[in-house]
């Protein structure tokens, strides 16, 4: 190796150590703080019933029984998987997005015939990231007579417990009012009994 090559290479390797170094460093300092100042937010935000992770406050999981409140669609494969976070990437005038939106009212419809209420928005789309945990208070109180009927509870009972994990927007003026799917089911389990 010659002089000049030397020269040139010293400092790119040097240069790649060393932000190599930073980086790791940066991690662990971050990584460290966040489990010292936010240890349930840095561990991913998980729901934990008697000993059991249930899941992430973070991410959806997908529901099917009746007894159940359902999320937003995923627009991930498989469904709900959260390391293929994405969203669906279907445009407003894109056939497959309008194709998709009839088979769900459909689906909707066929669960819960009697529910003649129109069907909000955001039990027919899927959310940006394919993955969103909440669903709107109208979704939930769409849902309601269809779980309590399913649990054979009534309403009203099921009504208190939207109420009760309806978060309203961040600092009063950020977001819309909220339902955390597997929070509210996690309380029907808890009020009303489990595995419905």
């Amino acid at each position: 190796m010659n002089a000049s090559t030397h020269r040139v290479l010293r400092p790119a390797v040097l240069s790649i150590l060393g932000f190599t170094a930073l980086t790791l460093v940066y991690t662990l300092v971050v990584t460290g703080l966040a489990q010292v100042a936010l240890p349930w937010r840095a561990n991913g935000s998980l729901l934990v019933v008697r000993d059991t992770v249930r899941g992430s406050e973070l991410v959806a999981q997908g529901f099917t029984r009746p007894g159940y409140f359902w999320p937003r669609p995923s627009a991930t494969s498989p469904a709900y998987n959260g390391a293929s976070s994405s969203g669906s990437s279907l445009g407003p005038t894109n056939p497959a997005l309008a194709k998709a939106v009839e088979d769900r009212v459909a689906a909707l419809h066929a669960a819960d015939p009697g529910n003649t209420a129109p069907i909000p928005v955001d039990l027919v789309t899927a959310s940006g990231s394919g993955q969103d945990p909440h669903i709107s208070p109208a979704a939930a109180e769409y849902q309601a007579a269809r779980v309590a009927r399913a649990r054979g509870v009534d309403a009203g009972r099921v009504r208190a417990l939207i109420a009760a994990h309806t978060l309203g927007s961040t600092f009063g003026v950020l977001g819309e009012p909220r339902v955390n799917v597997l929070e509210l089911n996690l309380a029907l389990d808890s009020a009303f009994g489990g595995n419905r």
